[in-house]
């Protein structure tokens, strides 16, 4: 009871954290004027110190907390031929919600015409290099590291996924003789989530200062020519957080998407307020397994896996600002560069890093595909910290729905946790 007490306490500060940030920005964007003291003393100085030293301590712990939960989760499902099967779902469920979220937002995008009547001119745009288009056959290579300690070492996180699941599969396979390697692994996993745990506890105060910088930064003002593709954006997040996810769950799990969406809100605003997928992943481990009835032995597998490949909210992010590109740019979009469009996006998510901002670099790719003009990236730049908050929430909870439906097909989930509603 006390460790409930002490989590529902840790939760409720972030979003504290949260919300006297978001208001302590404002104030001083329009309080006080720009100069040495807000944008360097301030701003630059103590806000970037504090909320970018708390996203490092957190990035510090992504890899070898994704590796080893990632070699326990294989090694724990044990057979190769059921953790074949739990792959094969996890992979097709995050691709078929990521192609139906960027078909969402090419759906919003169009009724609100977010771009139309746009005088370009009026708009500031920013530089931006453009990304070269990779091959098939040059992504499906990338995922098979050369040399995995230097693959650990850059965190190229599809390739450390996939030499963690063939560590985890041999182990499982050599069972007894490998005992040695399994409890190091399992025990430096534990390390890795009491670490995350004491990171944890300075998260309101990171929260505080991450969110008070980027209000200071931006204010509400800087908002007003691109307040339609800021609405097409969260609206199509809505849908597909509070519509779509709800429905896939209902439907395959029975599970009531009112206590899940209670339950599972305080991860939503830590992803909020991070705006990076990898930095949750502890704690949709720990909710859903005590909060949901979710086994560690599936989650453990797919929450980081999902953090890696399923980005649902950068591919609606990525629709509507096709749309908004297009028509400020009066570029006609018929239904070939459409579809093109969401194989593209759907794709780019594979191996989409899970960190703030990432979402931009990988729309260069999108853009370039249906030969829209990278510059119109620049423009839509200034406001993309706001909705990479909103859209990395949407990501974490399509991880964790995904999650739910696979463990309950699996045997994994316990219905009788997830209703307690203590």
């Amino acid at each position: 009871m006390t460790e409930k007490k002490k989590q529902t306490g840790l939760t409720t500060k972030i979003f504290i954290g949260l919300l006297l940030g978001a208001l302590a920005g404002v104030l001083l964007h329009y309080l006080v004027p720009k100069g040495y003291v807000r944008d360097t003393v301030l701003v630059g100085g103590v806000f970037r110190v504090v909320g970018d030293g708390f996203l490092r301590l957190m990035q510090m712990l992504v890899v070898p907390l994704v590796f080893c939960s990632l070699v326990c989760g294989s090694s724990a499902i044990g057979d190769t031929k059921s953790l074949g099967k739990v792959g094969v779902k996890t992979l097709l469920f995050y691709l078929a919600t990521t192609a139906l979220a960027i078909t969402v937002a090419l759906m919003i995008g169009n009724l609100i015409n977010p771009g139309l009547g746009l005088d370009i001119s009026e708009l500031q745009s920013v530089e931006v290099a453009p990304v070269e288009p990779v091959s098939a056959a040059d992504t499906l290579l990338g995922i098979i590291p050369k040399n995995p300690v230097q693959a650990l070492a850059e965190g190229n996180m599809l390739q450390i996924i996939v030499f963690a699941l063939i560590v985890g599969i041999i182990l499982a396979k050599l069972g007894e003789r490998a005992d040695v390697v399994s409890n190091f692994i399992s025990q430096f996993n534990d390390v890795m989530l009491e670490m995350t745990m004491m990171v944890m506890k300075v998260a309101p105060v990171g929260v505080f200062f991450l969110v008070a910088k980027t209000f200071t930064n931006i204010g509400f003002g800087a908002f007003a020519h691109l307040l339609k593709y800021m609405a097409g954006v969260m609206l199509a997040l809505l849908i597909q957080c509070c519509v779509v996810y709800m429905v896939m769950l209902k439907v395959f799990t029975g599970a009531s998407p009112a206590k899940f969406l209670k339950k599972f809100i305080p991860v939503m605003g830590f992803a909020f307020s991070t705006a990076t997928s990898n930095a949750t992943i502890p704690l949709s481990i720990d909710t859903l397994a005590k909060k949901m009835g979710v086994t560690k032995r599936i989650s453990s597998f797919t929450v980081p896996l999902g953090a890696t490949i399923n980005m649902d909210g950068t591919a609606i992010m990525q629709g509507v600002a096709v749309v908004f590109a297009a028509q400020a740019f009066g570029i006609p979009m018929g239904i070939r560069e459409y579809a093109m469009v969401i194989a593209t996006a759907t794709l780019a998510s594979v191996g989409t890093a899970g960190v703030p901002g990432v979402g931009l670099v990988t729309l260069t790719m999108v853009f370039t595909s249906v030969g829209l003009p990278v510059e119109a990236i620049g423009i839509i730049m200034g406001i993309d910290r706001i909705l990479d908050m909103s859209r990395t929430a949407v990501n974490v909870t399509g991880d964790a729905v995904c999650t739910t439906i696979v463990a309950h097909q699996s045997g994994g989930f316990n219905k009788e946790i997830f209703n307690d509603m203590a």
